[in-house]
């Protein structure tokens, strides 16, 4: 009996146990074909990639040439320390901080810095740790690969600036995108990832769509550690387009000479052709080396000199020919000039308005630095005669100032292609300001106005816009140092994966001329002023080039009370100016930083810029002083000054 039961519970275990054979072989079953079908193209790939990796061939970003061809900017190859991401994930990084900053003589908080940023990347991504490996940086990240199988030297293309400081806030620099740019909408849609190189400033950030390449990449195997086995195939990278720019690179050197050898060594100094607005150089000091962020961004010399730059009150970063703000003085007499003629003010025959060697408005006397009589408009522009504005400034009222103001374009930006322009500040963004806080817009703020003070700074590209379109007809162009985007051709075929197409060459897209409106006897009449400046008795005799007659205006703006104009609250030194006169090829303008008299200071530095043209364009009847020096000294006693 016993055995019997005991027959029957053994076939009932065993039928237990098939059922539960079975139930187990049908879940297996079942998680083998999902596994196997249904996801199986999914596991398929994580076992490719756990074998084959692509890593990104970077391309090198497009060389910037000058007009005439020399190099200003390229790229060249050099060796950096690449971190991948997928050897350390899963495990504790901040073991690795020390070895990697002792070994490749980092800054700890730069590899913790950048230890993080790579650890909020995809598994098979890379970052630059070091950039311009050193033989000694190779021979270590080489003698630890067992150690730190995530680290490996690749021969990637460097941005590099042969000129240094010349030309360096036209150019700008290049540099990692930041996490913040990734996040903006700006570069959201670019395909940008954390590591690649955009530009950062200058002519590098605005065309940084066309000087940026595409990348190709590097098909390798790799075995457990991510060594790199064998490689599979190499997809070519497509390179940037080459930027020929509106820069003369021999006046660009000119310009940055006499901004060198001014006394305080701080302005600006731009050309242009002002027929077409092409920008034939632009310099402003002091400057900055872009080197210095492409080369010593990643080490400790480096960070502490860039640092060094934003701390400098000298502001070597900032580009005062688009940034600065400075009050125009007497230059602003010019389109002032033109104002009053276009709006009857004042004709061509009857110009004339009393001097007086100064005003009296209320209590407050304010002088001229002469007293002229009673003169015409073009003899007080050859001899800046303030009187005759302050009564000119009157008589168009502060309403006739902004209307100049908006003619001749102060209250917007020039349109010149670099990021960052700054908008002039005239009476017409003052005005509301002054009314607001002092209940009305008095006289006194209208006479001081009309000379290029008080509630007027305008940037030296605004100025040498509106004052050279004078020389051309009243023809406003849009400054620009875009001359073409050289074409590039496809890589590999367009039926291939990796094709990338070519890119089309462009020429500036050059918006018509805004036209300043006036008559050829307008136009002769101020112009004439501006001849004698030079060449007359005026305030900038000095620089005369016989044969190649300037016309100019100069001007000294105060930007401390009288008395208190010493150091470095002395006035800014002006000079504005085209050449030849009545059939102008260049124009230039020139600003020193508080360095006096305009006459003395400015226009001196623009004579170098003018010989320098001259040099490269010669003419029967010019003579050029050889070898002599432009004299700084104060001028003779009794010769207008500004």
């Amino acid at each position: 009996m016993k055995l019997n039961e005991h027959s029957q519970n053994l076939g009932a275990r065993i039928a237990a146990i098939q059922v539960f054979a079975f139930v187990v072989l049908a879940i297996l079953g079942i998680r083998l074909y999902y596994l196997q079908i249904v996801q199986g193209d999914y596991w398929s790939g994580r076992a490719e990639n756990q074998r084959i990796r692509l890593i990104p061939v970077p391309a090198p970003r497009g060389v910037i040439f000058d007009r005439n061809g020399k190099i200003l900017v390229d790229s060249r190859p050099t060796y950096n320390v690449v971190l991948s991401n997928e050897p350390i994930k899963g495990i504790d990084v901040s073991g690795r901080v020390d070895g990697y900053a002792r070994g490749l003589n980092l800054e700890r908080s730069f590899v913790i810095e950048r230890l993080d940023l790579i650890k909020k990347q995809n598994e098979f991504e890379t970052l630059v740790l070091k950039e311009s490996a050193t033989m000694q940086d190779i021979a270590w990240v080489e003698s630890h690969l067992v150690e730190y199988p995530e680290l490996r030297i690749e021969l990637q293309p460097q941005r590099f600036y042969p000129l240094g400081t010349n030309l360096a806030h036209v150019l700008g620099y290049v540099g990692e995108i930041s996490p913040k740019q990734l996040e903006s909408d700006e570069f959201k849609d670019k395909g940008l990832r954390a590591g690649d190189i955009i530009g950062k400033g200058g002519l590098e950030q605005y065309y940084d769509e066309f000087l940026r390449g595409k990348p190709g990449y590097r098909k390798v195997i790799v075995d457990s550690r991510g060594r790199v086995q064998s490689e599979i195939e190499v997809v070519e990278p497509q390179a940037g387009q080459d930027l020929v720019s509106t820069i003369d690179l021999d006046l660009q050197n000119a310009a940055e000479a006499q901004l060198a050898a001014s006394s305080t060594k701080r302005g600006t100094i731009v050309a242009m052709d002002p027929n077409n607005g092409e920008v034939l150089a632009m310099a402003s000091a002091p400057s900055f080396d872009p080197n210095i962020f492409v080369q010593g961004s990643k080490t400790p010399e480096g960070r502490k000199q860039i640092a060094a730059y934003w701390r400098d009150e000298k502001r070597p970063l900032y580009n005062r020919a688009i940034q600065g703000r400075y009050p125009p003085g007497s230059t602003w007499k010019i389109p002032e000039s033109v104002a009053a003629l276009q709006q009857g003010v004042i004709t061509v025959k009857k110009s004339n308005m009393v001097c007086g060697g100064g005003i009296q408005i209320g209590n407050k006397f304010t002088r001229c630095m002469g007293n002229h009589g009673s003169p015409p408009l073009s003899y007080a522009i050859t001899h800046s005669c303030d009187g005759y504005y302050y009564r000119l400034g009157l008589k168009m009222k502060i309403e006739g100032l902004i209307q100049m103001v908006e003619n001749f374009d102060y209250d917007k930006r020039s349109g010149i292609d670099l990021p960052n322009e700054k908008v002039s500040q005239t009476p017409k963004s003052w005005k509301p300001i002054v009314e607001k806080r002092e209940g009305r817009w008095s006289d006194i703020r209208t006479v001081y106005a009309s000379i290029g003070q008080d509630t007027v700074v305008v940037t030296p590209i605004a100025m040498l816009r509106a004052v050279s379109s004078i020389g051309v007809q009243g023809r406003m162009f849009e400054p620009h140092f875009l001359k073409e985007f050289r074409p590039i051709g496809p890589v590999a075929k367009d039926d291939e994966p990796e094709f990338f197409p070519g890119r089309e060459g462009f020429g500036f897209q050059r918006p018509e001329p805004k036209l300043i409106t006036m008559t050829p006897e307008q136009n002769k009449l101020v112009v004439e002023g501006m001849w004698g400046v030079v060449n007359g008795s005026g305030t900038a005799g000095s620089i005369r080039i016989p044969g190649f007659d300037i016309a100019g205006k100069t001007g000294t703006a105060q930007v401390a009370r009288l008395g208190k104009d010493v150091g470095a609250n002395k006035d800014h030194a002006w000079f504005v100016s085209f050449a030849p006169a009545y059939k102008p090829e260049i124009a230039v303008i020139v600003l020193i930083e508080n360095s006096g008299f305009g006459g003395v200071n400015a226009a001196p530095a623009a004579k170098g810029v003018y010989e320098a043209y001259l040099t490269k364009h010669p003419r029967e009847g010019v003579e050029m002083p050889v070898g002599q020096a432009v004299s700084l000294s104060a001028p003779a006693n009794g010769q207008a000054v500004d």
